[in-house]
């Protein structure tokens, strides 16, 4: 007896002309046999950052930061456009570091402003101090180096709990700064935070060893890129990292040098 049931009927159906549909034809199985068995790898959308890529953009970011340093102590600016320029540096840099961006207009425009101000403040301190500002490049140096060997022999691993307390201390310390400054519009000096004094002394101390954290968060940052194959464009964000520590290292190594030389 036949059933009426339609997914009975239909499988009857197919069961007569066969599941595979019609036999292919000698060309169609010559093909299906040439063609290869499995689809070759695709290939990434875009190329892996390599530790050149960072040491050229590196050199590209503080080149373009020295250049504009250079020239602002030539020509030497009026402090007012240097206060201008390190306000817009400070902009360029919060936006740069918040939303990690690897654009390279907006690094090297930071780059420009913060050379302006950082020229500006260098010929100031060697207007009262002589030599001043090659010791404090010399001691930034070391410091990078210092950093990078204990970096390299793994004497200080970063690890999430180093990071949260590197960011931690970074914003206590730029707190203080701030509150000094207010305390200091109504008494002269205010915390003593930044004056010739062993206060002064140990908080400078603290915001050198704070920069090294951050040049430690740095290297670890792009030695990760590198090896979980980071775009190529990332290493402008490493190179911003990098200077934005050096920076910091430098203007407090600066200020350090000043408390201990006289101009005599």
């Amino acid at each position: 007896m036949e059933s009426k049931n339609p997914v009975f009927s239909r499988s009857r159906q197919q069961s007569a002309t066969g599941w595979a549909g019609p036999a292919p034809s000698p060309d169609q199985l010559r093909n299906m046999y040439d063609s290869p068995s499995y689809a070759p790898p695709s290939r990434p959308a875009f190329r892996s950052m390599t530790l050149d890529d960072v040491v050229v953009r590196g050199f590209l970011t503080l080149g373009t930061l020295v250049v504009a340093a250079a020239a602002a102590w030539i020509l030497n600016v009026p402090p007012m456009i240097a206060i201008g320029a390190a306000i817009v540096a400070l902009v360029l840099g919060l936006i740069a570091s918040f939303t990690m961006s690897t654009n390279p207009v907006l690094i090297l425009a930071y780059a420009v402003f913060e050379g302006i101000f950082l020229g500006k403040i260098s010929s100031v301190f060697e207007g009262m101090v002589s030599g001043i500002v090659l010791q404090a490049v010399l001691g930034t140096a070391f410091a990078f180096g210092a950093v990078l060997t204990v970096y390299s022999l793994r004497v200080v691993r970063v690890t999430p709990k180093l990071v949260k307390f590197t960011v931690a201390a970074a914003i206590a310390a730029l707190g203080l700064i701030l509150v000094n400054l207010l305390v200091g519009i109504f008494v002269d000096g205010g915390l003593g935070l930044r004056t010739d004094s062993p206060i002064g002394w140990i908080f400078s101390v603290v915001m050198i060893l704070l920069g090294c954290f951050f040049l430690l968060l740095d290297f670890d940052s792009i030695e990760q890129g590198v090896k979980q194959g980071a775009p190529e464009k990332f290493a402008w964000q490493c190179a911003f990292g990098l200077t934005l520590s050096l920076v910091w290292i430098y203007l407090e190594v600066l200020r350090f040098v000043s408390y201990f030389t006289s101009s005599d």
